[in-house]
């Protein structure tokens, strides 16, 4: 089953979409998230998001800066500060 995962800024909704898996840099140091996650709430780092459409796929990376990322029922949600062009 996919994970579903929005990345958000205070101006925007910057992705809504199904993935495999996300890799959050948290504070705390980085974790993974898959589909039935148990809930979840962390605030996050400088650095790069991975983003895997598919099991075993190359990830797409996505510079943020600050925020929180909360894992939930309806899947993972990246409050960013900033994300990078």
């Amino acid at each position: 089953m996919p994970l579903h995962f929005e990345l958000v800024t205070p101006a925007k909704l910057v992705r809504s979409e199904e993935v495999h898996m996300v890799v959050v840099p948290g504070t705390e140091g980085e974790f993974g998230v898959l589909e039935g996650h148990a809930p979840f709430m962390s605030t996050i780092r400088d650095g790069a998001v991975q983003v895997f459409r598919t099991e075993g796929a190359t990830p797409e990376l996505i510079q943020v800066r600050g925020g929180f990322a909360e894992v939930g029922d309806k899947g993972l949600t990246v409050l960013a500060e900033h994300v990078e062009d």
